[in-house]
Parts: structure tokens; sequence; C-alpha cells
């Protein structure tokens, strides 16, 4: 469980997180249709990444009961990434919006609300919680997403790499959703000067569950 801003939050392996007093599944970074997006330029990659992401998002939503799904912003990788859906992916798309009620918040990637049904928007308050895309310095309460954040813990001469959930009680940012995105170490310059970090708190993903991870272990790379 993670304690933040006075609201509990429980943090899954996929990269969701499951706001239980809302019933509300948080993701980000979904970037729906990238591998189509670089086919569309001539690089020639198997796409298919929104398939996979719908895969674990649907998984998600069955294991919580979630009544909400909040996506964080880029959920689709290009402004016009909609219209580049398989019909079958856009079927399951559909029938998540049929089924819960859907938040999209806008992203540098996808800045304008696109064709998939559900509530678009720049951003969202909620029970003195603040939603957006990009972190800033300077509120409290602040969950986004854009970064992708990742931790390399060292320990015995050995080091794991893996995408976590980090914050340090005033922002939280949560890992990438998507089956076809990076991730940035949080010890790397995109995150200078974001967190308080004698506060900080790290949750790895780990295959079936996630792990507190200590400060001290954090190594760069």
């Amino acid at each position: 469980m993670l304690r933040f801003a006075g609201h509990n939050f429980e943090p899954l392996p996929s990269g969701a997180l499951y706001w239980r007093a809302r019933e509300t599944l948080l993701v980000a970074d979904l970037h729906f249709e990238k591998m189509a997006s670089f086919a569309r330029r001539g690089q020639m990659l198997p796409p298919y990444d929104t398939a996979m992401t719908l895969t674990r998002l649907e998984s998600d939503l069955r294991r919580t009961g979630a009544r909400t799904l909040l996506s964080l912003g880029d959920t689709f990788h290009r402004a016009d990434a909609s219209a580049l859906l398989t019909p079958a992916d856009r079927m399951r798309i559909d029938a998540i919006v049929d089924n819960v009620s859907c938040i999209w918040l806008s992203g540098n990637h996808d800045p304008a609300p696109h064709a998939i049904g559900g509530d678009c928007r720049p951003e969202l308050e909620l029970d003195g919680l603040h939603f957006t895309h990009e972190p800033c310095k300077g509120r409290t309460g602040l969950i986004a997403g854009h970064l992708h954040p990742a931790a390399r813990v060292a320990m015995q001469g050995r080091s794991v790499r893996k995408s976590c959930f980090v914050h340090d009680n005033r922002l939280m940012i949560l890992p990438a959703y998507g089956s076809s995105t990076g991730a940035i170490n949080i010890l790397s310059p995109a995150f200078v000067g974001l967190f308080h970090w004698p506060a900080l708190e790290v949750t790895m993903l780990g295959r079936d569950r996630t792990y507190p991870v200590p400060v001290r272990r954090l190594v760069g790379g």
C-alpha cells in the first residue's frame, strides 16, 4: 500500500495504481499505437503494442473492479493515432469506455481530445489531489506521469533495473504503462529538483508484486 497526501493507493505490478476509496484505476503513458506510428514513418516494427497494453489494462480493470479509469496523458503516441487503431483494438477500447467511466488527460504526445469516447480533459482535481500529465515543482498532492520512472538497485555486487512508482508525499510519478515504452532512471537529470529526497519512497515493479526499495541502494544507469 502507498500512502500519499493523506490517501491510500495500491500499486500494481503492471504499473497501474488503484485508488480503492474512489474505485479508480490510474495509469500513465499508455502510448497506444506507438509502433503503428513508427511504421507510418517507414520503421517496420511489429504493431502489437496496443493489443498487449489493452490485455494488461483489461486484466487490471477486472482484478480491481474499478468503476473509473483515469489515464494521466499520452494515452496515444500521436495526436492522430486513434485513427490507426485496428478494428479489433478499437472494439476493445469501446468496450472499456462502455463499462467504466473513462477520463483521458491530455499529454505532450496527444494534446487534443481523441475520438474514443469518455471525458477528455487537460487536468483533474479530486479530493484535494491534482492529476496532470507533466510533473512540476512546488505543488502538493500532485500525481503525474510523463517521465517513465525506473530505479536501479544494487545489492551484494549485483543490480536490477525496473520501472517504479516514486513519491515524496508531495509529488508522485507513475511508471509508464504502455508495453512499448522505455524508462528513465530516477537519478538522471530529468528528475533533478522534483523531489524532496529525505522523504523519497520508491516502489519497484516485479513480476507478480511490487517492492519498496531503500533509497540508499539506488544507483545510476
